[in-house]
């Protein structure tokens, strides 16, 4: 008898261990294609990184015209002045240093170049890819219900990112935002290493928790408005010693400490002595987009529908993923994996930035993208494993029928979002248009060969997309609406040669301009799909105490003050520095 029982198991024993197996492998190939895929995607994010950014697509982002250069310009300056700093021009690297000194590095060995600058943030989107799928193989791991091996989510993940077509129009742009979710998702990572040491008593468990006040530094010094990340991070440490007291405030202590001596001491060394006008000017420069209690609830509802940029889709489905972890997170007291509360932390905190500083321009929003794709993934395989859960009990059977529907539901819901996202990056990646620069070029031929004609006139311009221009060209220039000196100071100062104005010429640029110069429109060009701004206008300046000349006995027509085209001009929150 006893023999017999013995004899019994065995098969099914190692029935059973196969099966897990065949499931794990299964799970593993799935994996990879996955990832193979979301590699193809990404690749296409390298093709033609000098075409404009999309047009005719969702997104109207005056950044486009602007912040490549404006935040890159100190590395530009650099290397085409021979100094960063233009004083009373914008100069945002004296409060933003950490993105142009990447850039500076760059440009040591590529030269300053479009391409260069967009090659490294597609470079840095491929490193937040990598993160992300690390930060939620992190999940798996500490999630008591979760299994490593047999969890899709990251490449889920990985591919919801790059075949998203917002991140395809912005992750290519040389801008702020996706250095700052790089950064955060490492910081996010780093306070998990960070609490793994400090519970073994680690004699190295100093070196993560000072790494992540460096990196809580420089992510204040790549864009402010990472201080609204910092709650999610904190809260990735607590969660990391598991919720322990003392463990958490000691690292905490170290991180912050770490923090507050790099920061004091660049500001203190570097800014407070040289650079406190250009510092406190990007501030003061969007202090008018505070909420007000008259438009509370209206900025509350613009904030929560823009995130329909990301997707309409994609944002309701992540936003049903967010709330839904709120619930999990609070049925466990808050003390399960700290990573979904994180993530729901960063979105909330930068969604309060958004709110406070009431100006929802469409890259913002890379910035929540990220982790509310994360939740997304996390939730489809928190509902698959339920959904596939072999126990019998009863209440147990009643879940794993309600998560079959909802994970059907969902798996439908992502096979469109991927279907749709897809069809969107393909048709932008292989039908690129390049109005932008060749207008740019063009206005630098010109001016090109009227320097041959009068060697004297500088070739300075003045535009208030000059730094995108110098980007693109290597031709000198300053910004026409930002800077700590008023525009007709700075235009007496610097005496540039060129004005480029989009559209029309605006009444205060005008008024800056008109006392010292005439306006001689050399040529016109178009650009991009804006109506407000499609059409890139070149404007040679004669000072008013110079002869009136042509080039090649042609007439030039020059720009009468009482006699243009009038015309209101854009609200200046829609261009707003930050």
């Amino acid at each position: 008898m006893t023999g017999s029982i013995l004899e019994v198991p065995a098969p099914a024993q190692a029935s059973g261990v196969s099966a897990e197996s065949r499931r794990l492998t299964a799970t593993t190939w799935i994996r990879h294609i996955l990832l193979g895929v979301a590699g193809i995607f990404y690749a296409l994010h390298f093709l033609h990184l000098r075409a404009d950014f999309p047009n005719h697509s969702p997104w109207m982002d005056w950044a486009k015209y602007t912040d490549e250069g404006w935040y890159g310009d100190a590395a530009i300056r650099h290397y085409q002045w021979g100094h960063w700093n233009v004083p009373g021009d914008f100069n945002p690297a004296a409060a933003l240093p950490v993105w142009p000194f990447i850039e500076m590095a760059l440009f040591r060995f590529t030269g300053v170049s479009l391409v260069a600058a967009r090659v490294l943030t597609v470079l840095i989107f491929g490193l937040i890819c990598i993160a992300a799928f690390r930060l939620v193989r992190r999940w798996s791991e500490t999630d008591s219900a979760a299994h490593p091996g047999r969890s899709l989510a990251g490449a889920i993940a990985v591919l919801l990112l790059v075949t998203n077509p917002f991140c395809f129009a912005f992750m290519r742009m040389a801008i702020l935002e996706p250095l700052l979710v790089l950064l955060t998702l490492s910081a996010l990572l780093t306070a998990d290493w960070a609490g793994r040491l400090a519970l073994r008593s680690s004699k190295i468990r100093w070196v993560p928790v000072a790494l992540l006040g460096v990196l809580l530094t420089l992510i204040v010094l790549t864009k402010t408005t990472g201080l609204f990340l910092f709650p999610a991070i904190l809260y990735a440490l607590w969660g990391s010693v598991l919720y322990q007291r003392k463990p958490f405030f000691r690292s905490a202590a170290l991180t912050g400490g770490t923090a507050a001596v790099l920061w004091l001491s660049y500001y203190g060394f570097f800014v407070r002595r040289h650079f406190l006008v250009d510092y406190k000017y990007l501030f003061s420069a969007n202090t008018y987009t505070k909420i007000t209690l008259e438009t509370f609830w209206p900025v509350l509802h613009d904030t929560l529908l823009d995130g329909t940029w990301i997707g309409d889709a994609l944002f309701w489905s992540s936003l049903i993923a967010l709330v839904a972890w709120i619930g999990v997170a609070a049925a466990r007291r808050f003390r399960g994996s700290p990573i979904p509360v994180a993530l729901v932390l960063w979105v909330l905190g930068y969604a309060a930035f958004l709110a406070y500083h009431a100006n929802f321009a469409p890259r913002y929003y890379t910035v929540i993208a990220v982790p509310l794709v994360l939740l997304l993934a996390m939730g489809f395989d928190a509902l698959l494993r339920v959904a596939l859960d072999g126990s019998s009990a009863p209440s147990r059977r009643i879940w794993r029928t309600c998560a079959r529907v909802a994970a059907v539901g969902s798996a439908v819901t992502l096979l469109v979002v991927l279907v749709n996202g897809s069809r969107h990056v393909v048709h932008y990646a292989t039908h690129p248009e390049y109005t932008f620069v060749t207008a740019v070029r063009h206005l630098r031929d010109a001016i090109q060969r009227d320097s041959g004609a009068d060697p004297h006139h500088s070739r300075l311009i003045l535009s208030i997309s000059g730094s995108d221009i110098s980007l693109i060209t290597g031709l000198p220039s300053i910004c026409d609406d930002f800077g700590v000196m008023e525009l007709p100071d700075r235009v007496a100062t610097y005496k540039p040669g060129w004005f480029a104005a989009w559209n029309y010429v605006e009444d205060d640029k005008m008024a800056a301009l008109a006392p010292m110069y005439r306006l001689v429109r050399v040529a016109s060009f178009p650009a991009y799909d804006d109506p407000v701004r499609n059409l890139l206008i070149l404007y040679r300046l004669d000072p008013l105490n110079s002869p009136r000349r042509g080039r090649n006995g042609r007439r030039r027509y020059f720009i009468n003050p009482h006699q243009r085209r009038h015309g209101r001009s854009p609200a200046i929150s829609a261009n707003a520095p930050h």
